[in-house]
């Protein structure tokens, strides 16, 4: 009998900290379109994305400062500031490197391989959504 709540306590355990560990958003994900891979990661107390792989690379072209548009995209942040907003959720800033602009967004995992990631305007008012995968 001790043998087999021990044995349940203890696959119990090790469920609850499988979940723990999925919950986590750190990894490699590719975004909707296949065409990019952003590494995400913890900075300081927040999350923060930035892309390692293109599938055509190209500059930031499209970055509202100057200065910045001959950068390549790879190796720029694209996700910033995520501070924790519930379970499994994130709010922090989004940068579309395909209009050059930053929104105000949101990032939640629905499972272990799915992120969900909505930029907004107007306080929320209207957001746009992607699913990402993860990819390691």
């Amino acid at each position: 009998m001790i043998r087999r709540v021990f044995g349940a306590a203890l696959a119990a355990g090790l469920m609850t900290a499988s979940v723990a560990a999925a919950a986590s958003p750190d990894g490699k994900w590719l975004t909707e379109s296949g065409k990019t891979q952003v590494q995400i990661a913890p900075c300081g107390s927040n999350y923060c994305g930035t892309i390692v792989w293109q599938k055509t690379p190209s500059n930031d072209v499209k970055n509202p400062d100057a200065a910045k548009r001959s950068r390549p995209l790879v190796g720029t942040e694209m996700l910033s500031g995520l501070s924790a907003d519930g379970d499994n959720a994130w709010k922090g800033k989004l940068y579309n490197f395909e209009n050059g602009k930053t929104y105000t967004g949101k990032m939640e995992l629905t499972d272990a391989n799915t992120l969900k990631l909505s930029g907004c305007i107007m306080g929320g008012v209207i957001c746009k959504s992607q699913t990402w995968r993860r990819t390691k």
